[in-house]
């Protein structure tokens, strides 16, 4: 007889609302650094110097739209054929200007260090400006970076 009760029915809808507020929030709260910085990730693995284009803008504005380089914390992972993008003999003057725009503001792009040994290309060979990802496998470094809370972006 109390499920019948409409104070009852109105309680439970109360309770539910609120947990799904309380939940959703938390999983808010993993997006975001302590001080408060949104956390991305940008997943760059395509041959087409178009997309590796696209993404340097993409992170350019994404930066400018939350307000600042102080207010989001951007990962960028490059790996398999998107890594001969970036050779330094042969890198589109376009995409060097857009890669050193977002080197300039902060941002620390990383090379996976299994894609450097399979196309015989050391830091050294690259568009300055990268560092080797935190794991040697780049879709592990990707993995952990979504399990830390980065939101997942690829152009």
């Amino acid at each position: 007889m109390l499920r019948h009760n409409p104070v009852f029915r109105i309680l439970v809808i109360g309770i539910f609302l609120l947990a799904g507020t309380v939940a959703a929030q938390a999983g808010a709260d993993n997006h975001r650094t302590p001080d408060g910085k949104l956390k991305v990730l940008y997943h760059i693995d395509s041959s087409d110097v178009g997309t590796a284009k696209y993404a340097m803008a993409l992170i350019n504005k994404h930066i400018e739209a939350e307000g600042g380089p102080d207010k989001i914390d951007i990962k960028v992972v490059v790996h398999g054929p998107a890594l001969m993008l970036f050779d330094k003999e042969t890198v589109d003057p376009v995409l060097k200007a857009k890669l050193k725009k977002i080197l300039d503001i902060g941002v620390k792009p990383e090379m996976c260090q299994v894609s450097m040994k399979l196309f015989n290309r050391p830091l050294d060979k690259l568009t300055p400006g990268f560092q080797p990802t935190a794991h040697p496998v780049a879709v592990k470094r990707i993995a952990d970076l979504q399990e830390q809370g980065y939101l997942y972006i690829k152009p």
